[in-house]
């Protein structure tokens, strides 16, 4: 856990040092195309402020930010576990872990037809309002036949 908190706070000072890069190669890579449209008494503020790519420069922001809110978090729940987990231990066996992750299902096709019917109404979105109903409808199926797999057919318990 701590190695994780230590890669986020890496990819956050990464990401804020690209965005300061980004944005002050906009500014160099601009000066000139800016400053010859303007006239000549413009200010050398309006020349910079009219030459930022604002999109790029706030999304590079945002993502440190946000990997800054991540690790910020992480930190605070290896602060509060009281230790370390067994799978940050370099000496633990694979059986100090958790061994319980779930029942899946490796034959099952019904979260095939669940994506099937999350891209229908994707393409409902898209396309027209008349597939939307198709893909709820694909969707009730879906889940119904998810959920149920258990109790019949081959695999009935």
């Amino acid at each position: 856990m701590r190695t994780n908190t230590g890669l986020w706070w890496l990819l956050s000072v990464f990401f804020f040092l690209v965005a300061v890069a980004y944005t002050a190669w906009n500014l160099i890579a601009h000066w000139s195309t800016v400053a010859a449209d303007l006239p000549e008494d413009a200010s050398p503020w309006l020349i910079a402020t009219g030459s930022i790519e604002w999109v790029g420069s706030v999304a590079l922001l945002f993502t440190a930010l946000m990997g800054v809110l991540i690790a910020f978090y992480i930190g605070r729940v290896h602060h509060a576990q009281g230790g370390e987990l067994p799978e940050d231990v370099l000496t633990a066996d694979i059986d100090d872990g958790d061994p319980e992750l779930g029942e899946f299902s490796p034959w099952s096709w019904w979260p095939i037809v669940l994506a099937f019917s999350a891209a229908l109404g994707m393409i409902g979105l898209a396309v027209g309002a008349w597939l939307m109903p198709i893909g709820i409808a694909v969707f009730v199926v879906a889940i119904v036949g998810w959920v149920y797999e258990y109790y019949r057919g081959y695999f009935a318990r």
